[in-house]
């Protein structure tokens, strides 16, 4: 008997990867993936198709295509990738081409990675955040937030999974601790004393498939996941001892790193903003523990920092003349 398919947007990236691994690691095989690619000829998608993965092309601005990577599954993985593009209104219309795929195929469960629409906290008018592109706080959880809705009009069977913030942003999007004038190491996390939940990139496919194999119980459900819940000074008193030498917490404003220059840096700012404004409501929508019951194998900080250690851009100290 054949083993229910499920359809993995991403399969080739962290989230989605991490799932098609935590099927293949599964000792009960429940599922088969399949992994959805725009180049499936790449040596990442030809490595899957290897390790006894489905491989299909599709791209999430054609509908159609999905259509026909979805027709046979009985569940999908979908998220859409901001930063590819800096753009909500493409990653709206990809998951709104993603939701009516998803019915049109007859999918029996999709697990939905998501994040809160911050509008919902701070209209538009409300001065205590900036606008952004005109209709956005924090355009790249706002377009995630609204995009639920492609999902619940068409009525799409859909487990809701907010996720947190990656600790592999450490390594990928420039926030490794920095050395300074003096050469010591500073990490800057514009949350003061706040928490900030956060997890290992490839636990979110993991927890995922916590959710296919709790099963269509979770349809309807808001599910919240993180590895940990820490300050800004937590995690650089863990980043000391990864890296061998002291790192200073900085708490930079807001208001001061949204003009760091970076593309996107008001989008992040605004960001860290409203985790630390709203942090009980934010914290407390992403349990560990809750987590933990998805994904025994969940990493913490300082196991993520044990993996990931040699990973981090982290430039030498510079030696005196």
């Amino acid at each position: 008997m054949s083993r229910p398919v499920i359809a993995v947007i991403g399969a080739t990236g962290a989230q989605g990867g991490g799932l098609v691994r935590a099927m293949l690691a599964d000792p009960h095989r429940r599922f088969q993936p399949r992994a959805l690619t725009r180049r499936p000829y790449t040596a990442a998608a030809l490595a899957l198709a290897k390790a006894d993965v489905e491989l299909r092309g599709a791209n999430l601005d054609d509908v159609e295509s999905l259509v026909a990577a979805f027709t046979g599954a009985r569940g999908v993985f979908a998220l859409t990738n901001f930063w590819e593009h800096h753009s909500p209104e493409t990653e709206l219309a990809q998951a709104a081409n993603i939701a009516a795929a998803a019915q049109r195929a007859g999918v029996r469960h999709v697990v939905w990675s998501t994040l809160e629409d911050t509008r919902r906290f701070v209209p538009l008018d409300d001065p205590r955040m900036p606008t952004l592109m005109g209709r956005y706080k924090v355009p790249h959880l706002d377009a995630k937030g609204e995009a639920n809705a492609c999902f619940t009009n068409l009525g799409v069977p859909t487990t809701f999974l907010y996720t947190s913030f990656f600790w592999d942003n450490l390594i990928h999007f420039g926030m490794a601790p920095q050395r300074d004038a003096s050469g010591n190491l500073v990490f800057t996390l514009p949350m003061d004393d706040r928490k900030l939940p956060g997890i290992a990139a490839e636990d979110i496919g993991a927890c995922a498939f916590g959710i296919f194999a709790e099963g269509e119980s979770l349809i309807g459900a808001h599910v919240g996941i993180a590895g940990e819940h820490l300050t800004g000074a937590q995690m650089a008193a863990a980043l000391a001892r990864s890296i061998g030498e002291p790192v200073r917490h900085y708490p930079m404003p807001p208001e001061q790193y949204a003009k760091l220059g970076f593309p996107g840096a008001d989008d992040l700012a605004n960001m860290f903003q409203f985790k630390r404004d709203f942090n009980e409501a934010f914290c407390a929508m992403r349990s560990p523990e809750r987590s933990r019951k998805l994904h025994p194998g969940l990493m913490d900080f300082e196991h993520w920092l044990q993996r990931n250690r040699s990973a981090l851009p982290i430039a030498p100290r510079a030696h005196r003349a």
